[in-house]
């Protein structure tokens, strides 16, 4: 299954099952867990458990995860936006303009690997020592390849009751980010549906 780090980044504010939000960076535990959970760092460089993961690194998570939210809002609209921060999104050329600025932190150049038995292929040779600068560039480096990638315009914001993540289209027809939300979607529709049908039939002449 295809995954997008700039997706999966986005995911971390979610919904908790029992009606409300839960951010997975909300501490820096939470956040060496989901730094941990990724792998290696976006561009294999180096083990993200020799990160030190402390408050500033998880701030700098949170704050390209904000432009990246951001800029999701854009690219769903005029749909609208995941509920969970419609009201409070950062402004898209802010958005813009942090993921560009913070991407640049990480000077990198592509290196050719051609092994005796295989086909060449090429990696991004790291110029930046501090790995924590080098994961939130790495981080806001992914997103911008998404959103200027051929993808982004499958970006949906799920619309199943309580539900706030953003999802990609895998086939045509996809209206849901998974098929609880859409089993909880028509669960809600049908239940609409009786109230409406209900109110009517009571209704006086």
């Amino acid at each position: 299954m295809e995954r997008w780090l700039a997706l999966d980044l986005a995911s971390t504010i979610r919904h908790d099952g029992d009606g409300g939000v839960t951010d997975d960076l909300a501490t820096v535990r939470d956040t060496a867990l989901w730094i941990h959970d990724q792998g290696e760092l976006p561009g294999g460089a180096a083990p993200s458990g020799e990160l030190v993961v402390d408050e500033n690194l998880r701030l700098a998570v949170i704050e390209v995860r904000r432009a990246v939210r951001a800029l999701f809002a854009r690219a769903v609209s005029p749909a609208p936006p995941s509920p969970a921060d419609a009201h409070r999104l950062m402004p898209a050329d802010r958005a813009i303009a942090h993921l560009n600025t913070v991407a640049a932190r990480e000077p990198v150049a592509p290196q050719l690997v051609w092994p005796l038995e295989g086909a060449p292929t090429a990696r991004l040779l790291s110029a930046q020592d501090d790995l924590s600068i080098r994961l939130v560039a790495q981080l806001a480096r992914a997103a911008i390849d998404f959103l200027s990638g051929p993808r982004h315009g499958e970006l949906r914001a799920c619309t199943a009751p309580r539900c706030v993540r953003y999802f990609v289209k895998s086939h045509g027809r996809q209206e849901w980010c998974k098929p609880s939300c859409g089993n909880r979607a028509r669960a809600a529709r049908h239940y609409s549906r009786q109230r409406t049908d209900g109110a009517a039939g009571t209704a006086l002449p």
